[in-house]
């Protein structure tokens, strides 16, 4: 019987799920080889963890890797705590800002970090976390830009679309919608239109930096909140729906907005998610775009020990 030991939280209403032992040896190197070789050679792993009958399509999972000797030492006040490898799923993901909160959280509930700031390997690169002792946590994500502005786009069923392409840590497609309902209750409408948008972006090959692929859609309108500027709906890839504002959106978002001249550095945007939870978001400048601080709460939701039975005709997933 094989058994995978995790933690799971949510942050603003969106699961993590971090693998604290039982995942495979990825040997060494940056954590964007170590993705490579967890996709190549150990996805089954993926499926274990977030895909049914153990997880469903919104989970995202996190595979940590303390940095040597960091559990030798005890809970730290600072500096590295290691690498980790996003995942959700159909797909690994560069960066996820709410699984970040998420792996902070956990390990400060598992008592191997406490309050202070950290250092992170993501596949998109380094980020900060700082652990508040109001119990929030916030993500120093990598440099965020856009590349594209009013782009449009020929859908199947809804047109021309225009919007913007941008980095945040995972690449998004950002639209600016007037005749659809942000709210819970028009997630089918919502979804089959953001997915509406990628099917015609793959179609006409439009495609993010470096030849890789627009794989969420980010869709915007006026908040419902009287303490947001704006409420977010995001697909990711696989077609589940972020709960969450999405960190690495909301990055995205941030630089969409400081490339038009609308946020300053130290300006506070508040992004409220589908599901009226919240992101607060800041930005520095840089001479591309912005290194985003992206604040939210994220709540441990259970102490995890996966079984992956031999004789499961299902263990690997019952869609997969």
């Amino acid at each position: 019987m094989r058994v995978i030991e995790t933690l799971d939280s949510h942050t603003e209403g969106e699961p993590t799920r971090i693998v604290m032992a039982g995942g495979p040896d990825l040997g060494g190197g940056t954590a964007a080889e170590k993705r490579d070789r967890l996709a190549q050679s150990h996805d089954r792993f993926r499926h274990l963890v977030v895909n049914e009958p153990r997880g469903f399509e919104a989970v995202v999972g996190g595979l940590w890797m303390p940095a040597d000797g960091f559990l030798d030492h005890g809970v730290h006040g600072g500096g590295s705590i290691g690498q980790v490898v996003f995942f959700n799923n159909v797909a690994y993901l560069g960066m996820c800002v709410h699984g970040t909160m998420g792996l902070g959280a956990s390990l400060r509930h598992a008592g191997i970090i406490a309050d202070g700031r950290y250092q992170l390997e993501t596949p998109a690169g380094t980020v900060t976390m700082d652990l508040g002792r109001d119990g929030s946590i916030a993500v120093e994500n990598v440099e965020s830009f856009r590349i594209q502005e009013k782009l449009v786009v020929e859908t199947d069923t809804h047109g021309r679309i225009q919007g913007d392409v941008a980095w945040g840590g995972n690449w998004f497609f950002l639209v600016d919608i007037n005749d659809l309902k942000l709210s819970v209750d028009w997630v089918p409408q919502l979804t089959a239109f953001a997915a509406d948008i990628r099917r015609s972006l793959l179609r006409a090959g439009i495609q993010g930096g470096d030849g890789h692929e627009i794989d969420h859609i980010e869709l915007f309108g006026p908040p419902t909140r009287a303490d947001a500027d704006s409420k977010n709906f995001v697909m990711c890839p696989g077609g589940a729906y972020d709960r969450s504002p999405c960190g690495t959106g909301t990055s995205a978002k941030l630089a969409c907005l400081a490339a038009d001249g609308k946020l300053q550095a130290g300006e506070v945007w508040r992004q409220e998610s589908i599901i009226g939870s919240r992101f607060e978001g800041t930005i520095q400048m840089t001479a591309r775009g912005v290194i985003p601080t992206i604040r939210g709460r994220a709540f441990i939701t259970a102490e995890s020990r996966l079984q992956i039975d031999p004789k499961d005709t299902w263990a690997g997933g019952v869609f997969d």
